[in-house]
């Protein structure tokens, strides 16, 4: 079995160092997150309209419009991109694969960690033009 390299700052101690604070991070973001979603009507945060759910259209279009929340949710994302896809290799590397073979998988991971970033990056940057004004809106079906 080959032994990583568990240099202090360094190799797998510096990745898993990372991996750690973007689940502190990660759980940061999630409580507002949860609060804005799930409390907003009661705390009155990122409500444009108190008067209706904090799901509704009309508050979820005024998140949309800050900017600072729309860099919240890119940056939540690649946090959690980070911290799942990190902790899936952790666990795919504990199969003691070849060298070779781990190469392609660290590989093929930050492929489609950086696919997805970017992705939902633009999708996030998207819906903020649109709701900014800066975009004309998508037809969008809210169907019942």
């Amino acid at each position: 079995m080959q032994m990583r390299d568990t240099k202090p700052g360094g190799g797998e101690t510096g990745y898993w160092t990372w991996h750690m604070v973007a689940g502190v991070v990660m759980v940061a973001l999630l409580g507002l997150h949860m609060t804005t979603m799930h409390l907003g009507g009661q705390t009155g945060l990122f409500v444009a309209h108190p008067a209706e759910q904090a799901v509704s259209p009309a508050n979820s279009q005024a998140r949309d419009a800050s900017l600072a929340l729309t860099v919240g949710y890119v940056l939540l994302l690649g946090f959690g991109l980070y911290h799942g896809l990190f902790g899936l290799r952790t666990m795919l590397l504990e199969l003691t694969l070849r060298p070779a073979a781990e190469q392609a998988l660290t590989v093929a991971l930050i492929v489609v960690g950086l696919a997805l970033l970017g992705f939902g990056s633009w999708a996030a940057f998207a819906a903020h033009k649109a709701a900014s004004g800066l975009a004309a809106p998508a037809a969008v079906y809210v169907g019942g």
